[in-house]
């Protein structure tokens, strides 16, 4: 090659290298002014635009170290901008770029970065990664030290501590790492260990502060108090706000354990507690700190916010809670505490001396979870050998009675041979039967005043008990046992006792009842003359005395009996009024018998008799033949009551005497109405037949028989064959024969369905039915009386069919029936029993305005005795309660509490105390319902509702131990009624709930919704 050639290739090489060193160095001049300008934008912290910018230089340049370096950035710049697979993109720039310059320092980089930031968790995942090798003597100093530090905000102590031991001799870290490593060794409650570490830094002023409480805090869980106290008081103005709460809590707890308790007392009232929230060892201390300076109503507002409680400190706490209240004289409250205390085992010896507190306690004031002999027999079982063995064995044997829980009482006693006694058994049995007898459960009754006079321990028990069954039998009208039973009393010459009082009375009752009149009039007068007092009963006597003088034709002494009663101007009044007038005629004295009903007529004319005067002087005019007043009489009876018994017998006697006048039509009309209006009565019967002799004298036969063809009762083809069957029943009936009594009536009405003495059959075969228990047959036979209007049996049935419908709830069959009786009744028991029964039944079919009015009749009666006026009383409360009038209940139950006694007794305390609680007054709602459940323990529910008001009381009263430990018992000792148990259950988690906002120690028993 020329020369010349050699010398051009060589200029055009070096032309081009020329040319492409200039274009490469202009592209990097390039790259470099936008890489610097994204580092300027990722130093600035503008993450965003800088990993863009990087994005666009590491996508344009082929340089590998300008690539990498770009990749790191962007990796970071996502990191920082918590960008989704921000950490993915770190990993993968470790793993694409393995030579790169920063791959050593990138784990660290991202793990410095969350450290900075105070992602604790997140830097130790990178700081596991990085690793400290290849790291410089004060990089592997920061290594660990922040290593360290991220895994004690973690609590992780171990771990910390493990980096923290590495510093110990640093310069830089050393006192840091002695401080954390003093703090991890100080919440191990090692405090020699954190003792040594923090003296290392003590007097550095940066930890200085700090230290001052942990060592103050130290001091008292070494059990150095004094020093405590001294270290506490010296750092308390340089506290901040949390830390003051603790030093006074640690001075406060430290006085405490010295036994300075005046001293502790404003240290321990100044802690906030936890999250501002004590918890029951903190209520504890302060309450016994005011208890050892007998300032008891304080000590108590501390000791009852402690619930939920089961350990030592809540033993304690219940215990010195009982005897605060019994140093305020707050024994219910006292009683709970004692209770609770004594079911728990952490201090044997406070265990038993709350039982022993427990048991005089439920002596004293009655106790509403268990019966009393109950509570003082488990005490003596559980501690044998008690000093105080002898008195409890005394109130024991006492508490039988006491308690008034007889039922509780009497199972007791039976399952018990140490400590039953026959003399206590037969009281308690005693008064378990009287209990029963004024609930109206009379055959049970029974059955407990024969355990009572099995045991024959007493004689007053025994008589008093034998007095009882015959108030019983008598009741039952079981008049020859009743007798028997009152003159066994009697002869027992018991004189100091309330039934001694009145046992001439019921002898002469059951005399009278027996139809011994003379025996009745002796015992009678023999009670007037010895009971000046008993108005109400000598009123009664007077009455009956001038009954039994009439019955046996003294009519003079029975006027002036009458005259006694009169003047009394009591119960039944009318009736003497009656009776004298009536015994008037019998004397001879027309004339003063008829100004005597004409008397009574204007007198009383509300009287349940009126009808009965009217027909009686109708009768009296005719009988002297005056006969147009007589007349004028019957037709004023009949308008005035046209429902009464006695209108078939006065329009019949209307026609007898018309036909004896000659007025033969009137007559006929007369007995037509008879027989249309009273068909199968005797009076009927009796029309047809005087009709009958009408119609054949005027020749008007055929009429006759077209007209008593239609009459059934009349249909008789064998007039004495019915008759002969009829009186063979009856017979057996007279006899109480009552099975073959049975079988005759039924063999009659098959026979003669409609036959002369067809509502005669069917009524006594009801009324056989009936004796026998067996009442629903006699429904048909009792519904067939009532189809014959005006019968003398009609009243009678009337009460009975009503009864057996009421027996079986069937309100709606039994209101009409009641309904009935009401209107056409002429015995005033019998309009009382109708009214007092269409008010419960109205009641019961959710009729409540009908309910209250048939109540407000009975209450207008002034002769209807205390039991059905409580009855009354309750159905307008119970009433205005399901209309929400409250204001009427209230008053209606005021009235309740006056007269009534045992369940009803109990109905009202319980809304009185419901009441007292509505009006804001606890103090005395907690009173009446102590009243309850120690007057009435037999009465569980109305207990149970009861302690449910006692505890919103208590709550209100800010006395959480009361309610809470109140509603707990409820719902343990209550279990047989399900709605007072979920009652107190929705009471007791409310209280919870809200307790747990200030202690906690009480767990909440719901969960609240926080939000997410």
């Amino acid at each position: 090659m020329s020369k010349k050639n050699l010398q051009f290739i060589t200029c055009f090489v070096l032309l081009c290298f020329q040319l492409t060193y200039a274009q490469k160095t202009k592209v990097y001049t390039h790259d470099l002014k936008e890489y610097n300008e994204a580092l300027h934008l990722y130093n600035s912290k503008q993450y965003q635009a800088s990993q863009t910018l990087f994005d666009k230089v590491k996508s344009a340049t082929s340089d590998y170290e300008t690539e990498a370096n770009c990749a790191y950035y962007i990796a970071n710049c996502a990191v920082r901008l918590n960008q989704l697979g921000a950490d993915n993109m770190m990993e993968d720039f470790v793993k694409n770029y393995p030579t790169s310059t920063k791959r050593n320092s990138a784990y660290i980089d991202v793990a410095d970065y969350y450290f900075e930031n105070g992602k604790y968790a997140r830097a130790l995942k990178w700081y596991d990664k990085s690793g400290d090798k290849g790291l410089t003597n004060s990089q592997r100093e920061d290594y660990n030290f922040k290593k360290g530090y991220a895994y004690f905000t973690s609590k992780k102590y171990d771990q910390a501590k493990t980096y923290f031991q590495k510093l110990l001799d640093s310069q830089k870290y050393g006192s840091q790492a002695k401080y954390y490593t003093g703090y991890i060794a100080y919440q191990e409650d090692k405090y020699d260990e954190a003792n040594e570490y923090f003296d290392g830094v003590s007097e550095e002023d940066e930890y200085n502060e700090k230290l001052s409480y942990f060592k103050a805090d130290m001091n008292f869980k070494l059990g150095n108090f004094q020093k405590a106290i001294d270290l506490s008081k010296k750092e308390l103005p340089n506290a901040d706000r949390k830390e003051i709460s603790e030093l006074n809590k640690i001075i406060g707890e430290s006085y405490f354990n010295l036994k300075k308790y005046k001293e502790a007392i404003p240290y321990l009232k100044e802690y906030k507690g936890k999250k501002r929230r004590w918890n029951n060892t903190d209520f504890y201390q302060l309450g016994y700190a005011y208890y050892k300076q007998e300032d008891y109503e304080n000590a108590i507002k501390q000791f009852n916010k402690i619930i939920d409680g089961s350990n030592s400190v809540a033993q304690n706490a219940y215990y010195h809670l009982g005897e605060c209240y019994l140093n305020t004289d707050k024994k219910q409250q006292a009683l709970n505490a004692f209770r609770n205390a004594s079911q728990m085992d952490f201090d044997l010896k406070i265990q038993e001396d709350a039982g022993l507190n427990y048991a005089r306690l439920s002596y004293e004031i009655g106790n509403p979870y268990e019966s009393v002999p109950s509570v003082l027999t488990s005490y003596l079982k559980k501690y044998p050998d008690t000093e105080h063995q002898a008195e409890l064995e005394e109130l024991l044997v006492s508490s039988y009675i006491t308690s008034k829980d007889y039922e509780a009482a009497l199972n007791l006693l039976e399952a018990s041979k140490k400590y039953s006694d026959k003399e206590t058994y037969q009281k308690v049995a005693f008064y378990r039967a009287i209990e029963l007898f004024n609930d109206n459960k009379y055959q049970e009754a029974l059955e407990f005043f024969d355990k009572s006079l099995k045991e024959n321990e007493s004689a007053e028990y025994t008589a008093r008990a034998t007095f009882w069954k015959a108030e019983t039998n008598y009741l039952l009208d079981n008049y020859d046992l009743a007798l028997e039973g009152f003159k066994s009393f009697a002869n027992a010459n018991i004189t100091d006792t309330e039934e001694a009082q009145t046992i001439d009375y019921n002898l002469a009752y059951t005399y009278f009842k027996q139809k011994e009149y003379a025996s009745a009039i002796t015992n009678f007068e023999k009670f007037i003359n010895n009971n000046a007092d008993d108005t109400g009963r000598i009123n009664d006597s007077y009455l009956r005395l001038g009954d039994s003088h009439f019955v046996t034709s003294n009519y003079g002494d029975a006027i002036k009996a009458y005259d006694k009663a009169i003047a009394l101007k009591g119960v039944d009044e009318d009736y003497a009024y009656f009776q004298k007038a009536i015994s008037y005629g019998f004397t001879g004295k027309t004339n003063t018998k008829i100004d005597e009903l004409e008397k009574f007529i204007n007198k009383y004319r509300k009287s349940s008799l009126r009808d009965d005067a009217l027909y009686e002087l109708g009768n009296t005019y005719i009988n002297e033949e005056k006969t147009v007043k007589g007349l004028d009489t019957y037709a004023k009876m009949v308008s005035e009551y046209p429902k009464s018994s006695y209108v078939p017998k006065t329009i019949l006697k209307q026609g007898l005497i018309n036909y004896n006048s000659g007025k033969n039509q009137v007559a006929l009309t007369k007995f037509r109405s008879v027989v249309s209006k009273f068909p199968n009565t005797e009076e009927a019967i009796q029309a047809v037949a005087t009709a009958k002799l009408i119609y054949i004298e005027l020749g008007q036969v055929e009429v006759y028989a077209n007209w008593v063809k239609d009459l059934d009762f009349v249909d008789v083809t064998n007039v004495e064959l019915d008759k002969a069957t009829y009186e063979s029943a009856e017979k057996q009936f007279i006899q109480n024969n009552t099975d073959k009594a049975i079988e005759g009536f039924e063999k009659y009405i098959n026979q003669f369905p409609n036959g002369l003495n067809a509502v005669k059959a069917n009524f006594y075969l009801a009324q056989s039915y009936f004796s026998k228990g067996e009442t629903q047959k006699t429904i048909p036979h009792y519904e067939y009386v009532l189809q014959n209007e005006g019968s003398e049996y009609t009243e009678q049935a009337l009460a009975r069919l009503s009864q057996v419908f009421l027996e079986t709830d069937n309100y709606t069959k039994a209101i009409p029936v009641l309904k009935r009786l009401e209107e056409s009744a002429d015995f005033p028991q019998n309009i009382t029993f109708a009214q007092s029964n269409l008010m419960k039944a109205s009641y019961e079919l959710d009729n409540y305005t009908q309910a209250v009015s048939y109540a407000e009749k009975v209450l207008a009666n002034d002769k209807v005795d205390n039991r059905i006026k409580s009855d009354a009383h309750v159905i307008i409360a119970r009433s205005a309660i399901a209309t929400n009038d409250e204001d009427k209940a209230k008053e209606a139950y005021q009235e309740v509490q006056k007269i009534a006694t045992g369940k009803l007794a109990a109905e009202a305390l319980y809304y009185d105390a419901y009441f007292k609680n509505k009006e804001n007054d606890y103090e005395g709602s907690n009173a009446v319902v102590q009243k309850l459940v120690k007057d009435y323990s037999s009465y569980k529910q109305f207990g149970a509702k009861g302690l449910i008001i006692m505890a919103k009381n208590f709550y209100a009263l800010e006395d959480s131990f009361q309610a809470t430990y109140i509603l707990e018992s409820v719902i343990k000792n209550f279990t047989k009624y399900p709605d007072e148990v979920a009652e107190a259950e929705a009471e007791l988690a409310k209280i919870k709930n809200a307790e747990a906002k200030r202690n906690s120690s009480v767990t909440p028993t719901e969960t609240e919704d926080d939000g997410n």
